[in-house]
């Protein structure tokens, strides 16, 4: 399939000198229903121009695209755009042309949101423990947003790891629903807070750490169990293959449509 620009850039959104929020509205077609935390393709040509602190060198053929996958952070029933949530790799092809990017500027977007990381398979009446690293909060941003929260008589936990506090992007959105919603709790930590210009009063290490001092355990004044919570994983691949073992020591299991399971991520 011949691959054209085919949608525009409303907002661009800098948290920090590497992570930006862009939201994308589509040209000629409407947006498609989705299900919260599934993702889909963002491209722009290989000719297209880069920042300038960027390892990837411009030029090449016009008929080039280079694609990868993003997962939204809107709502569902947002109509009007669909939002991402992006980190700069220096090295690589893709995104150091999306933060080149400026409002209005052109790109491609695949036209259908796809993917297993949602809410469908989640039994209603446990509690979930969202666990992420950088840009792995994106999937949850949609959950949340499209209405698991306050209305949910169920318990729900973020715990979000980044390198300092100014990478924790939705920081201010998470606190203030915190206080908003008696059942659901925010934990950000960093592991980099030697860095912070500002002391850090928070958690510090790994999401790893966190785990094992049973922190959701004392918020929630009760234990974790597969039994009574269903955990998501998204982020850094060592950060899921250490959180599979830990998680898989008290009993958790891997999702399967046959015997079902209470942990869940996604291999991409």
């Amino acid at each position: 399939m011949k691959t054209e620009f085919n949608a525009v850039v409303s907002q661009k959104i800098t948290i920090s000198s590497s992570l930006m929020i862009l939201q994308i509205v589509p040209v000629g077609w409407e947006l498609p229903e989705f299900k919260p935390g599934q993702f889909t393709m963002l491209a722009l040509p290989v000719t297209s121009p880069v920042v300038p602190e960027a390892e990837s060198p411009e030029g090449g053929d016009e008929n080039v695209w280079i694609r990868r996958p993003y997962s939204a952070t809107s709502a569902r029933d947002q109509k009007d755009y669909i939002e991402f949530y992006i980190r700069l790799v220096y090295s690589g092809e893709l995104t150091p042309r999306l933060f080149a990017l400026n409002t209005g500027d052109q790109l491609y977007m695949f036209p259908k949101l796809r993917g297993i990381l949602t809410m469908d398979d989640v039994e209603e009446d446990k509690n979930i423990i969202f666990i992420a690293t950088g840009t792995g909060l994106a999937p949850y941003m949609s959950m949340i947003r499209s209405g698991i929260l306050c209305r949910d008589k169920r318990k729900i936990a973020i715990i979000h790891g980044a390198l300092n506090s100014g990478d924790l992007g939705f920081r201010a959105e998470l606190e203030h629903l915190e206080k908003l919603c008696d059942n659901f709790s925010y934990i950000p930590v960093i592991s980099h807070q030697d860095t912070e210009k500002i002391p850090w009063g928070g958690k510090t290490g790994f999401v790893q750490n966190i785990w094992n001092e049973n922190v959701i355990d004392d918020i929630w004044q009760n234990d974790v169990t597969p039994e009574n919570t269903a955990v998501f994983l998204c982020g850094h691949p060592e950060m899921i293959r250490q959180m599979t073992d830990l998680l898989g020591a008290g009993g958790f299991k891997p999702y399967d449509r046959k015997k079902g399971g209470s942990l869940f991520y996604e291999d991409w």
